[in-house]
């Protein structure tokens, strides 16, 4: 391995705390909680393989911080009511062999399918696209003690994860989850200090922050997913992201990771991306170089990286300072290993399809035959990189039911 490579160069977050490499896994929705909503023994022997496989910063799927909310049946929550026992083993799981293991916190707002909640909650009672509202139900505002008892709550699981041993917290803030939905003026609709500006529509996310810190205290890391934009018309904009994330840094946020799109617009997933985009792997690159015009502290780029050669050249240029890859640590929980020592190391992703449109929308295969390689990976099983579309299809409604076919988030 090339000492002068700066995909294997550590770097520093905080005065205090470092990341052995720039390899960053960006969260994956796991679906590995139990009936109670906490961490299973499959999700911490998922984080004991991935932090032997070399990755310098492991982020958890997103725990919720209301049992009354959940994006997904079996998401993991962690709020008063947690056993926190459960999540330090966990956290001992995935710090081992000096990896960064930071929980993402989050709640889903709307996004919520309407087998899990019949009144979702929302900044504004503004329903999803018209192509997902069979699979959601419209939801209600939020009254204004209902904002500040969720920011409470956010920063209650931020104190429990350090008490718990993680060594860091990610808010997420992209993917249209309820501080994405506060920070869009299409979902955010109200006319009191939550919405309206920019300065009022970013209020939640930064006293979210603001609470955070105070519960943690000032050396504990501090990260955000943000989306460059919502790619949808009167959403979230570049200009408002780049301001909200110039916001967050004087406001004292340790690091920023770059996404995009929502479930009305998936462009997280890839949807729609550009041939120039897709030359350079990463779907939010020419964001990120704009983006650090403003940024000093770390900012990482998530989404279609797939060489050593892509991710070491994003690093060079500078445009990022951190390489954020999710899926393909779900069939190579080993990849950060062979990206490090390994200059042409690549790996590919199958296309996934079951050759029926509907079906595959139906059964959210893009996001359901990648849980079935980390239920593998947590039972102790090889990742299935052959796996058929039509078994994964199978396995799911198996495995769920009929709630197996209800709309989900990614």
């Amino acid at each position: 391995m090339s000492n002068s490579r700066l995909l294997a160069q550590p770097i520093h977050i905080t005065e205090q705390v470092s990341a052995k490499n720039r390899l960053f896994k960006s969260a994956m929705s796991e679906q590995l909680g139990d009936k109670e909503y906490a961490p299973t023994a499959e999700l911490v022997h998922l984080y004991n393989v991935w932090a032997n496989g070399g990755t310098g910063l492991l982020i958890t799927g997103n725990v919720m911080v209301d049992r009354t909310a959940l994006g997904e049946p079996k998401n993991v929550v962690l709020d008063q009511q947690s056993d926190l026992s459960l999540f330090k083993r966990w956290a001992e799981a995935g710090t081992q062999n000096n990896t960064q293991l930071w929980m993402q916190l989050n709640h889903p707002g709307k996004q919520i399918p309407k087998f899990l909640s019949v009144e979702p909650v929302a900044p504004s009672a503004v329903p999803l696209a018209k192509a997902l509202q069979s699979g959601f139900n419209t939801p209600r505002a939020l009254t204004e003690n209902e904002i500040t008892d969720i920011i409470e709550r956010f920063a209650v699981a931020a104190q429990k994860a350090k008490e718990a041993g993680f060594t860091g917290v990610q808010i997420h803030g992209a993917h249209g989850y309820l501080v994405n939905q506060f920070l869009s003026p299409h979902h955010n609709r109200r006319d009191d200090k939550w919405g309206g500006s920019l300065e009022n529509r970013m209020r939640f996310v930064r006293e979210i922050y603001t609470q955070i810190r105070k519960l943690v205290g000032p050396d504990f890391p501090i990260g955000i997913k943000l989306n460059s934009a919502d790619f949808q018309k009167g959403g979230f904009s570049e200009d408002d992201s780049i301001k909200v994330m110039s916001t967050l840094q004087d406001d004292g946020i340790n690091l920023v990771e770059i996404s995009g799109g929502n479930y009305e617009n998936p462009s997280m997933m890839g949807a729609r991306v550009k041939s120039s985009t897709l030359k350079r792997e990463a779907y939010f690159l020419d964001f990120a170089e704009k983006a650090q015009k403003t940024l000093t502290i770390p900012l990482v780029v998530t989404g279609g990286f797939r060489s050593s050669a892509a991710m070491e050249s994003a690093l060079q240029s500078g445009a990022t300072d951190m390489i954020g890859i999710a899926r393909p640590l779900a069939v190579e929980p080993n990849l950060s290993n062979r990206l490090l020592i390994d200059e042409t190391a690549q790996v590919v992703l199958k296309t996934l399809t079951t050759g029926v449109k509907a079906l595959d929308f139906m059964a959210m295969l893009n996001i359901t035959w990648y849980e079935h390689q980390l239920n593998f990976i947590g039972h102790g099983k090889s990742p299935k990189p052959n796996l058929s579309a039509w078994v994964s299809v199978f396995k799911t409604f198996a495995s769920m039911g009929t709630t197996a076919f209800k709309k989900r988030r990614a």
